[in-house]
């Protein structure tokens, strides 16, 4: 799949200079859209649950209130949210403790970022143990820091969590490129002013202005992001 907006283009030199690359976490970086999958399957068979794959697309890329919100709602189970998000955290955190698959042409562009002194941050709607146990396999040195959904006061789709990490880097949000695979990454992003490449995971994603579509990390490099940052619509 190519981009549905075409990189090469006069218009290109009229936009501002990269200041910063933005990344999402789940389902962008990392193959895990599935073992959360995995994991909210299990914890909610344990209660006698089981959970029909309609529900997957409803908790794809959302923050863990609103996706274990749904499954309380849509199973009637009588444990808390609060309980369910630590048994759901602490089973995918073993799930992945050897480990987790990366996301096709991930570790060669977090290599490409940082070979050409692009300010890269990890944004993610996971709580700050995951991120931890995760950045064992992406690299903690690739990121100059990261934004766990824990330590947001809203996070995704609310902009907070892009205009916090743009803030750290001392970066205009316009002059940010954000990588994101779901539609309330996309949202959270474009809410905060930032440009925005889009590599669905399992959700379509429509081209917008503003937005790119791609159909994977491979189609990405520096000089790609630095004309998507540039282009003027």
């Amino acid at each position: 799949m190519t981009s549905s907006i075409p990189v090469a283009d006069t218009r290109m030199a009229q936009g501002p200079a990269l200041q910063a690359v933005l990344l999402d976490m789940d389902g962008t970086l990392v193959d895990t859209e599935g073992i959360w999958w995995l994991a909210e399957s299990e914890v909610f068979a344990d209660l006698g649950h089981v959970l029909d794959d309609t529900h997957r697309e409803v908790v794809i890329g959302g923050p863990m209130a609103r996706s274990v919100g749904h499954l309380i709602a849509a199973t009637g189970t009588t444990a808390t949210l609060a309980e369910l998000t630590v048994a759901i955290n602490t089973r995918f955190e073993a799930l992945i403790a050897h480990g987790a698959p990366l996301m096709p042409g991930a570790r060669r562009l977090l290599t490409e970022l940082s070979a050409h002194g692009v300010p890269t941050a990890l944004v993610s709607a996971s709580h700050r143990r995951t991120i931890d146990v995760m950045l064992r396999t992406l690299g903690a040195e690739n990121f100059a820091f990261t934004v766990a959904g824990d330590e947001v006061s809203r996070t995704k789709p609310d902009p907070e969590p892009y205009l916090t990490a743009a803030a750290k880097l001392g970066a205009d949000p316009a002059a940010c490129v954000v990588v994101e695979d779901t539609l309330t990454g996309v949202a959270s992003a474009e809410a905060a002013g930032c440009r925005v490449v889009a590599v669905p995971s399992l959700v379509p994603i429509p081209p917008a202005p503003g937005r790119t579509v791609v159909g994977s990390l491979e189609e990405l490099s520096v000089p790609f992001l630095r004309a998507v940052n540039a282009r003027v619509h």
